[in-house]
């Protein structure tokens, strides 16, 4: 069935993708975004189709429209570029969760929220499974996003044993892809940049550090299903288990992209998690997903989105 829907933050990396697969499905469109890490040019092919519409719009506004379904995903989502303007960021979480809750409640459209691994903090237990609380600094130079990520959390389900209000929320885990900005900060955007481009590739702590990395198009797969699924919530880790030190990923897109980039080692940001996987029973069991794409598949067409758009050569993996 045909619905009417908004995406805020639906000019961003993860955003974009999201309309795409919605356009693909024949649904209605509307893209809400202010385009501080939004780019039109991610959305630029549907802007001659009719059921595609884009209004440049802060989500700390109140915003009157009406949709059937909201997918809230409007918050730079990097430290380099949450920390720019980090109170703009605690901003865009709390008054943006508080602007399209409110619009659902009027409307009565289903509104999820794009919630964080981070709100994990630097985990205690591991893997992650969504019934621990965290361990998270409440004053740090992260606490912007983390915090403002949890806060979103308990306004979602205040709503939503309050007002009845159908809500949604995945917990993102590190997600990699074509139309991530080549300076937005990420492991896996750094590391392919910096190889590329023949520089030092930066390695910060002693490089043993985890991270899981979730191919773009298996992360929205994950969206869509939840918003799909009835009578289920969340919270639901959605992320690939897989498992890779910064060291073995850096070892893997030299490899691939043939680079003589050397390693450099700096200083462990403030806050930075030492271990990061997701326990993603829950969406196995209540969803039916997992992800499909590993790795090395997923490296491949990110580097070779990147050596197109920064005009790169690509050798042979």
């Amino acid at each position: 069935m045909k619905k009417r829907i908004l995406i805020t933050g639906g000019a961003g990396f993860l955003g974009s993708h999201l309309c795409d697969r919605l356009l693909e499905q024949g649904h209605e469109v509307i893209v809400a975004d202010n385009l501080f890490t939004g780019r039109k040019s991610n959305i630029a092919h549907h802007l001659g189709n009719p059921n595609f519409e884009f209004i440049r719009h802060d989500v700390t506004d109140p915003i009157r429209l009406e949709v059937d379904q909201i997918y809230n995903l409007a918050c730079p989502a990097s430290p380099p570029h949450y920390q720019y303007n980090a109170i703009k960021t605690i901003k865009t979480s709390v008054m943006g969760a508080i602007n399209v809750l409110g619009l659902a409640k009027r409307t009565k459209a289903r509104v999820f929220q794009a919630s964080t691994s981070e709100i994990y903090g630097d985990p205690e237990v591991h893997p992650q499974p969504e019934s621990y609380w965290g361990n998270v600094n409440t004053i740090g130079v992260r606490s912007c996003y983390d915090e403002g990520k949890r806060v979103a959390e308990t306004l979602f389900f205040d709503y939503h044993r309050q007002n009845g209000v159908d809500i949604r929320v995945v917990r993102i885990f590190n997600t990699y892809g074509p139309r991530m900005l080549p300076n937005d900060g990420r492991v896996v955007s750094n590391f392919i940049v910096q190889a590329l481009r023949g520089e030092d590739i930066t390695i910060y702590g002693d490089g043993k550090q985890t991270r899981s990395f979730c191919y773009v198009d298996d992360l929205i797969a994950g969206f869509m299903k939840l918003m799909e699924t009835d009578n289920f919530t969340g919270p639901v880790n959605i992320g690939n288990p897989g498992e890779f030190t910064m060291l073995e990923l850096a070892e893997q897109v030299l490899k691939k992209v043939g680079s003589k980039s050397k390693l450099v080692f700096r200083a462990l940001p403030s806050d930075d998690p030492k271990q990061r996987k997701p326990d993603i029973t829950l969406a196995k069991t209540r969803l039916g997903w997992e992800p499909k794409v590993p790795l090395s598949d997923g490296l491949d067409k990110t580097i070779a989105y990147f050596a197109k758009l920064l005009d790169c050569p690509y050798p042979q993996s």
